[in-house]
């Protein structure tokens, strides 16, 4: 199959779902019509995309045998020109997400963010391993929020010498995944622990992440308190679960809500 996808596409759909006006940026390639128009039919945003000549937009190809073991091969592309795009001062984001990218780009990214007071969460992701321990270090200087899975957690404290709970009481909140065991939000001398959200069937869990750090975002920009952010994005995992690929899963804000207090016993939109 082909699937639509990508880290800053697979947020900004489950942003959409949320009700939110995501800003999407990245660098494409010639390839990227067919996702413009997507986009297009999405009501999302292309405005902040930046085409790059001669380049094909980035792609992973995944094979996945009948036990669920997955080899990856991954072709940058436009994803190496990323830092072309700018985070500009009259950008109007209130809030913005560094993730896997090209490994120039994340760095002046975050640096430009910092620069124009735009508070960020830094998701190194599959691009961790690009950087040396000096730039982590600086990225999450920078950064307001964290957010890595189990391995990506291990390996930035290999990489960085540094305890995640180190890292945390720098930041406003670290936020570590841990697949089915639940998630870990750090923040304030706090130890939050977020249970999974029983999902409606176990499919696929490519874009999961993507989704459960919407529902972060979204909770962040609302100012809610971290326990009701955390249980947000975990339900926002659960939907995506359920589901093939990583943008196929429909379903509208009321549903969200609904999924939500039927976890939670209440509702997360509560005045």
């Amino acid at each position: 199959r082909r699937e639509f996808g990508g880290t800053a596409g697979n947020i900004a759909y489950n942003l959409k779902l949320l009700g939110e006006d995501p800003l999407l940026m990245a660098t494409v390639g010639e390839d990227i019509q067919p996702y413009l128009y997507r986009l297009e039919q999405l009501g999302i945003g292309a405005g902040l995309l930046k085409q790059i000549a001669g380049q094909f937009t980035a792609q992973a190809f995944i094979t996945t045998d009948l036990d669920d073991n997955q080899i990856t091969a991954f072709h940058p592309g436009a994803m190496n020109f990323s830092h072309e795009n700018r985070v500009a001062a009259g950008l109007g984001a209130g809030l913005a997400i560094v993730g896997p990218d090209g490994k120039e780009g994340m760095l002046e990214h975050s640096r430009q963010c910092a620069a124009h007071g735009i508070p960020f969460l830094f998701d190194p992701g599959q691009g961790l391993p690009m950087f040396s321990r000096e730039e982590l270090l600086e990225m999450v200087r920078l950064a307001s929020y964290l957010a890595v899975n189990d391995y990506e957690g291990k390996l930035l404290e290999e990489k960085t010498g540094r305890k995640l709970e180190d890292l945390a009481g720098e930041l406003k909140a670290l936020i570590a995944t841990l697949g089915a065991e639940g998630s870990i939000v750090m923040a304030g001398g706090k130890r939050h622990e977020i249970p999974c959200v029983r999902a409606d069937a176990i499919l696929d869990p490519t874009g999961c992440g993507d989704a459960y750090r919407a529902g972060l975002l979204y909770g962040i920009a609302r100012g809610w308190d971290w326990p009701r952010i955390g249980q947000l994005a975990s339900v926002m995992g659960a939907i995506k679960i359920a589901h093939r690929g990583a943008q196929n899963h429909k379903t509208s804000r009321t549903e969200i809500e609904d999924r939500f207090k039927k976890a939670f016993g209440f509702s997360a939109w509560k005045s």
